[in-house]
């Protein structure tokens, strides 16, 4: 009976301590991590109801919540989709949001029925499994869903919504494992309640309880309640506590529990991860379009060449003779314009447009000469683009991928045109285009991305702010 006092003695305030940490460390960032989720959550069904993937739910607003409940899991029909996943998504996501902004995280309300009620809800959707083979009719439906909005959206949106599955199934993870260690401190704080509560009671007789294990548990039975109240009567948990008075391996179970009661600090041990510089983000963008002048260079070269070629056979001599007249007393020449036809990206709708060639060739001589800035990082023209304000760096940087993009699509017809109408005695001396083309295609994609990424994080860190996290 002494040796079990004593052990009551020591782990009631190793509990204690534990459930501190809990309300102050553990639990908190359990709140952030639903937080993150929220955020996730909200971001994807806006995107899908934008899409008109799925319906939101009309009677969202008039739903009360009181307490914690996952939404249906159960099949149904395909002609159902938009509506039943609209409607299972909604209700998800507003029980984050209950989560987020009015559930109370404490060790004195989160207890094991109320676990079991966030784990059930946290398998509504398999996050760390968001695939269209998921054994889960939610989880595979909704992937389903999301795999066509993404199919049908720019890269920038596309890189977003993956970016949102992604935080989603690391903030599930962490969610999870907060949830696990926390149901074993749960179990050993109802054990610890039970020694505190019911063994204090004036009808509980030690001398009895302890005479053998069968005596302890008719003690805890009769005084279950008058120390307890309304708790669940537990027992599994409460062999164990027999266990660890009377069984015959009591020191063993001890130290086991002693052992649970250890604190690791996540926040000691976790590395302070470095804030991002934003604005370094979009000058790397800006340094991947350094690349362009020696291709823009190449181009360039094989475009006058071409266009010498064909000037050459298809002057007359009338012609050049005003061109030499032109030359002689230092007159402009005649703009030069090449027909070409622009195929539209995704419709294959035709249009016809105008190059005006010298303009065109000062254009690509141009750009070459700014791109060249972007590496010079000693420069004045460097400088000035570093001094600018990030959403002006921003717009900056989009109007360069929209201008090259541009300059795409033109090179592309230039050199179909060329093509097109050299005589077969020409073609065998026409420069192509198309591999310096692809290299300059190549360094816009890789640019593109990259500020797609800053866009993507941007709009995380102002989401995130929005529901109260720091990132």
């Amino acid at each position: 009976m002494e040796n079990s006092e004593n052990f009551t003695t020591k782990i009631i305030p190793l509990l204690d301590e534990k459930a501190k940490w809990y309300d102050t460390e553990e639990l908190p960032r359990l709140l952030e991590g639903y937080r993150l989720l929220h955020a996730c959550v909200k971001s994807l069904f806006d995107f899908l109801v934008k899409k008109s993937l799925i319906t939101p739910d009309p009677y969202k607003l008039d739903k009360k919540i009181n307490d914690i409940k996952a939404p249906d899991g159960k099949q149904f029909v395909e002609t159902e989709r938009s509506t039943v996943m609209g409607q299972r998504l909604s209700d998800y996501e507003s029980m984050l949001d209950f989560l987020s902004n009015y559930y109370k995280f404490s060790t004195a309300h989160l207890s094991l029925t109320n676990i079991k009620k966030l784990n059930d809800l946290n398998n509504s959707f398999h996050w760390a499994n968001f695939t269209i083979n998921n054994s889960k009719t939610n989880t595979r439906v909704l992937a389903n869903i999301v795999a066509e909005g993404r199919q049908s959206s720019d890269t920038l949106t596309s890189s977003m919504i993956g970016d949102s599955l992604s935080k989603a199934s690391k903030a599930m993870n962490d969610i999870n494992a907060i949830l696990k260690d926390y149901t074993e401190f749960r179990k050993e704080f109802y054990k610890g309640q039970i020694r505190r509560n019911v063994f204090s009671q004036s009808g509980f007789s030690a001398e009895k309880a302890f005479s053998s294990p069968m005596e302890e548990m008719n003690q805890i039975k009769k005084n279950f309640a008058a120390g307890m109240g309304k708790a669940a009567f537990i027992s599994e948990l409460i062999e164990e506590i027999i266990q660890e008075d009377q069984g015959e391996k009591k020191e063993e179970a001890r130290n086991k529990t002693l052992a649970k009661m250890s604190i690791t600090s996540k926040k000691q041990s976790t590395k302070q991860e470095k804030k991002v510089d934003t604005k370094a983000m979009l000058l790397e963008s800006l340094l991947t379009l350094g690349g362009l002048p020696s291709v823009l260079q190449a181009i360039l070269e094989k475009v006058k060449a071409n266009h010498d070629l064909l000037e050459a056979s298809h002057t007359t001599m009338f012609e050049k003779f005003k061109r030499m007249l032109r030359k002689a007393f230092n007159l402009e020449e005649p703009p030069l314009y090449y027909p070409i036809i622009i195929v539209e990206h995704g419709t294959g709708a035709k249009k016809h447009e105008k190059i005006n060639y010298n303009q065109f060739i000062a254009d690509i001589a141009t750009k070459a000469k700014r791109y060249t800035i972007f590496t010079q990082k000693k420069s004045q023209g460097y400088s000035k683009i570093v001094s600018m304000e990030e959403p002006k760096l921003f717009d900056f940087l989009s109007a360069q991928v929209t201008d090259c993009n541009r300059l795409l699509v033109l090179l592309n017809s230039l050199d179909d045109y060329f093509k097109a109408v050299a005589t077969p005695q020409e073609k065998t001396r026409i420069k192509g285009l198309k591999i310096d083309i692809t290299n300059m295609k190549n360094l816009v994609i890789k640019t593109n991305q990259k500020r797609a990424d800053y866009a993507s994080y941007i709009e995380e860190v102002e989401q995130m702010k929005r529901l109260g996290i720091s990132i």
